[in-house]
């Protein structure tokens, strides 16, 4: 679904919609997928529900999981989107280091174990 792209970041294609929830969103067993092959460290117990990051355009947003939005699918708050949705887009998908400081300047604790 992703590969690397730099030191920073992996590279995917995703369908991006907008949608009426207040946060981003990916298909629930993607993210988990995701959040395990690129986040976990395999060391305990890890946290499979701890956001993403992606980066759209010009802005990060913490993503989670959801069952109800189609795997391969990026589903964004309304106020995000642009008069370019629905479409494929590049997303750029901050490894865990990243990931880890974007959202702690966001208030997040993401990476604590359950």
């Amino acid at each position: 679904m992703f590969e690397r792209f730099s030191s920073g970041y992996y590279l995917g294609e995703l369908y991006v919609e907008p949608h009426g929830g207040e946060r981003a969103v990916i298909r629930r067993a993607d993210h988990e997928h995701v959040n395990e092959q690129l986040y976990a460290d395999g060391e305990g117990v890890e946290r499979l529900d701890a956001p993403l990051v992606m980066k759209v355009g010009g802005g990060h947003i913490p993503v989670a999981g959801d069952d109800d939005v189609p795997s391969g699918t990026l589903a964004i708050p309304q106020e995000l989107a642009d008069e370019t949705l629905p479409d494929r887009k590049n997303v750029l998908l901050a490894d865990a280091d990243r990931a880890e400081t974007l959202l702690r300047w966001e208030g997040w604790e993401p990476f604590v174990n359950a």
